[in-house]
This record gives structure tokens, C-alpha cells and sequence, in this order.
């Protein structure tokens, strides 16, 4: 008897229903299709806590989710398309909130002046053209400078001067806040992570070097001096008579 091998015997899953939860399998999926057609909610109520019970297991990492019963409960009604009646101890979410969509996030398009200073930096300088008090609005500005100074250097990996930072503090403030000339920023310069690792190491060489030298030093005179006791123990034990 010749076998019929044409595609429509086979089951692909490409013709399947669609899984609506996959983390729980089609198999899950089919006892719950199950249960929405036996006749009795007693039937119901009963196979439904084994499906429960089969979906915790399957979903170990749930137990550590708050109100673990409930969405378990939750997740029953849903893989049901909302249409199994049985006895729940948690209220029937409901079909809106389960299918809401939040709006998308808009995607931000301010355009930033100095791409290495970002736009937190010209949040900044907006606030503090707000500060009416001389003192306080002295520091912030001497504040954003020296943070300026650093995001550059960051940026651009290479040192820059104080006064190509107060030029551009002036230029994006728009002239509204300057900086003492008096007042010098911070210093910031760049150090390769491949130069700072083998500045340390070599500090770690050094000091085991001087640990090393100094230890073995004190060994050697430990023993010069005990030598020295020795032979004059044997020189004075030499001359007794017995």
C-alpha cells in the first residue's frame, strides 16, 4: 500500500492557530480549548486548576512575580480568547486592557550646538541665567565650565585649553554667562587606558622591588650577625679545659 506523502497530510505549524501565549506550549493552549467545551462548570472548574497548576510548573520563574496566582489566572482567560467559564478567585481581566497600546515615544529632534557637550549642558546654562543671586550663580557657572572641560576631553580624547571652553560657555549662553578670567578650571587631560594600565603596573614593579630588596636585605645582615656569634661562641668554647 503506497503512502501519501503530498503536503496537505502533513501538519506544519505555518497551519496551525496561532499560539497566543507561547511561553506555555500548544499543548496548554489545547486543554484550555478543551475546557471551554466540556459541558458542566463543575467539569471545568475541575481540569482548569490542572491546567493551573501544569502552568506554574512550567513557568517556574513566575513564583517570584507578585500575585503569582493571579496572573497565572490571568493568563487562563487569556489563552482562552476570553470565552472559559468557570469559578475564578481573581476578578476576569478585561479584553481592553489586555489589547491597549501605549503610544510611541516620540523620538527626540533638538538639535544640539556641541555634540561633545550634549544637551544636558545647555539645560544647564538655561538654569543658571535663571539664578539672581550673584554668589550662587558664580559657582554654578564655574561649575558648568569645569564639567564642559571634562565632557570634551572625553569626547574628543585630547587636551583643551581653558580658553577654548570659555569661548564656548560665552557662545552657547549667548554671551549671558562668563567666566573670571582669574578662575582657572579644573585640570582635565587625556590618559589612553592602555599608558594608565602600564603607568601601574610599573608602580606595582616598583614597590614589590622595594618590599623584595629591603626584605632580603635584612635576611642577609640576620645571618651575618648569627655567623659571627657562632664563631665567637667557638673560639671561647676552644680555649676551656675540661
Amino acid at each position: 500500500m503506497a503512502l501519501d506523502n503530498s503536503p496537505k497530510n502533513f501538519d506544519y505549524n505555518s497551519t496551525r492557530n496561532k499560539l497566543i501565549l507561547s511561553e506555555y506550549g500548544r499543548n496548554v493552549q489545547n486543554m484550555v480549548k478543551y475546557i471551554v467545551n466540556l459541558p458542566t462548570k463543575e467539569e471545568r472548574n475541575r481540569y482548569a486548576q490542572v491546567v493551573i497548576d501544569l502552568m506554574g510548573f512550567l513557568n517556574p520563574h513566575l513564583r517570584d512575580v507578585a500575585d503569582f496566582k493571579h496572573k497565572l489566572w490571568d493568563h487562563l482567560h487569556i489563552i482562552s480568547d476570553f470565552q472559559i467559564d468557570v469559578d475564578s478567585p481573581y476578578p476576569k481581566p478585561s479584553e481592553d486592557a489586555i489589547h491597549f497600546k501605549p503610544e510611541p515615544l516620540r523620538y527626540p529632534n533638538q538639535r544640539i550646538r556641541y555634540k561633545h557637550y550634549g544637551k544636558t549642558i545647555e539645560l544647564m546654562i538655561e538654569k543658571a541665567k535663571s539664578i539672581e543671586e550673584p554668589e550662587r550663580r558664580k559657582h554654578m557657572v564655574q561649575a558648568i565650565a569645569n564639567f564642559m572641560k571634562m565632557a570634551y576631553v572625553q569626547w574628543n580624547k585630547d587636551s583643551v585649553s581653558d580658553e577654548t571652553i570659555l569661548a564656548d560657555l560665552v557662545a552657547l549662553s549667548k554671551g549671558e554667562l562668563k567666566v573670571d578670567d582669574t578662575i582657572n578650571l579644573n585640570k582635565v587631560e587625556y590618559r589612553p587606558q592602555a599608558q594608565a594600565n602600564n603607568n601601574n603596573r610599573g608602580k606595582n614593579n616598583n614597590n614589590q622591588n622595594r618590599g623584595g630588596g629591603g626584605s632580603g636585605g635584612r635576611n642577609n645582615n640576620n645571618n651575618q650577625r648569627n655567623n659571627n656569634n657562632n664563631q665567637r661562641n667557638r673560639n671561647n668554647g676552644g680555649g676551656k679545659k675540661f
